[in-house]
């Protein structure tokens, strides 16, 4: 009996291992998006702000860390990172008292950046898949912004 009990509980406990190693793994690539650019980096940057101003979305923001590196004396590949939002959007989540929580996320973000291959990718984060966690007005603000901010981003993705 005790035998059974303790197989039993390494089971349970190897399996419970398991499970956490493999959301260690594959939890960083559902939450976060990469994508290569069809286009070199200040090609991919000029489609992408067009394409921003051509679908009524607001550019908030333009970090260059590139520039922010070089001045503390580090050399980095081009990046930059877009704050950009649709105000409508974000107006019925700042309304509401309960969902304000999420503004931390607030505006949407992406990044532009070579890698060493010499190939420019976009990245951001997987806003539609985290906001299934959240209230129903988060869930359908951040699904529609998710799918107007793929739709902004569909000019440069390969």
């Amino acid at each position: 009996m005790k035998k059974i009990i303790l197989f039993s509980l390494g089971s349970f406990v190897l399996g419970v291992f398991i499970c956490l190693m493999l959301i260690y793994q594959i939890a960083p690539k559902m939450m976060l998006l990469e994508n290569e650019s069809k286009f070199a980096f200040e090609e991919t940057v000029n489609q992408f702000e067009a394409s921003i101003k051509n679908h009524n979305w607001s550019m908030i923001k333009v970090h260059d860390l590139q520039k922010s590196m070089e001045k503390h004396g580090h050399i980095v590949k081009n990046v930059k990172v877009f704050e950009f939002c649709h105000p409508d959007l974000a107006k019925r989540i700042l309304e509401a008292d309960d969902d304000r929580i999420v503004s931390s996320m607030m505006p949407c973000r992406i990044a532009i950046y070579e890698k060493n291959d010499g190939k420019t990718y976009i990245s951001r984060m997987n806003s539609g898949m985290m906001s299934k966690m959240m209230s129903s007005l988060v869930q359908d603000v951040m699904g529609t912004a998710t799918q107007q901010s793929e739709d902004i981003m569909n000019v440069i993705i390969k």
